[in-house]
């Protein structure tokens, strides 16, 4: 009986052996569906925004851009209510301890989202995204006074590879506006700010809430959140309140209506966009998803705005594209081999 009992044995082993084999095979393709999913949901959202924010600023030669913020996180703000009301996702209750631990990040946040307006307002979007590298090198090099983290040579080779792909894109830009670049380039070192910020404040932040943890759509609920009354206050600093004939109150709502139009949808769009960007597995292939994402988006802000361009400014803005994903994939391998 004994044969037959091993047999068995080793039949059930093989069985459970084979079990697992396949509860691993499907949760990994789970895994790189959800990865693939976010990933889509993230480029379809961020190139649908940035494209039709460059349309209402440009297109329309519109004013008020703090308005036009402040009109886009209220809509996050209402997503991301209804949904947690539904007990489709959870957030974190805003309590005032809370909320004072995280105000710092919250006025970089909203200057970041402000300026990003500004610049965009001026600058064809493939130059926006090639300017945007910069803000790589700000965060390195905070990492390195601040973290005391230290970066490999692909990291250094990528980064300097896209500050000479910055400076020559500029210098070659057909349509090169000052104001614009002053803008982005105190958008770059408001990003990295943010970034570095966040850090900091995070583990502190986890503290005062009710689950010790805080996670992605509470930050989106958060941020969007404290910068309603900030973006009010800017925009009676900014005179945005009198955008328009007469003293009339205008705010984010217009009297066009193809342009009412594209603002309500881009509103949509970007509380779409903060949901995809907190997509819980998207944070595994956030840095390349983000990277590949700017090539289609450049090529598309040429041809829809006919950007005039030459065949200089075009290989600088090729060369930085392809210096932010070089930097991408050392930063993925940075972090797996740490």
């Amino acid at each position: 009986m004994k044969p037959f009992e091993n047999n068995g044995t080793d039949l059930e082993s093989g069985t459970e052996k084979d079990r697992d084999k396949s509860a691993r095979s499907t949760k990994g393709a789970k895994l790189q569906n959800q990865a693939l999913l976010s990933g889509l949901a993230y480029c379809f959202s961020s190139c649908s925004m940035i494209l039709i924010n460059k349309f209402v600023l440009s297109g329309y030669d519109f004013n008020a851009g703090i308005s036009l913020m402040l009109y886009q996180n209220l809509i996050s703000v209402i997503i991301v209510a209804v949904l947690s009301f539904l007990g489709v996702i959870s957030t974190e209750p805003l309590t005032w301890r809370l909320i004072k631990v995280w105000l710092p990040v919250n006025v970089i946040f909203v200057g970041m989202l402000v300026t990003s307006m500004f610049s965009l307002k001026y600058i064809n979007v493939a130059m926006v995204t090639v300017l945007k590298n910069v803000t790589n090198v700000i965060t390195a090099v905070g990492e390195m006074y601040l973290f005391n983290k230290h970066h490999d040579g692909r990291v250094w080779t990528a980064l300097f590879l896209m500050i000479i792909s910055a400076i020559s894109g500029g210098i070659t830009d057909l349509t090169f506006h000052a104001v614009g670049y002053a803008w982005q380039i105190v958008n770059c070192f408001l990003t990295a700010s943010y970034s570095l910020t966040l850090r900091r404040v995070m583990d502190t932040a986890k503290q005062y809430t009710k689950s010790g943890n805080l996670n992605e759509f509470s930050m989106v609920l958060l941020n969007n959140t404290l910068s309603l009354p900030l973006g009010i206050l800017l925009i009676f600093i900014f005179n945005e309140w009198i955008f328009g004939s007469g003293n009339q109150l205008h705010f984010y709502v217009v009297s066009s209506s193809n342009r009412s139009y594209h603002i309500q949808v881009e509103g949509l769009i970007y509380g779409f966009l903060c949901l995809a960007v907190y997509w819980e597995v998207f944070a595994l292939v956030s840095s390349l998803v983000g990277s590949l994402n700017k090539i289609p988006l450049s090529v598309a802000g040429i041809l829809l705005f006919k950007v005039p361009t030459s065949l200089e400014n075009s290989a600088s803005i090729f060369f930085g594209l392809l210096a932010g994903v070089f930097f991408a994939r050392a930063k993925m391998r940075e972090r797996s081999q740490s």
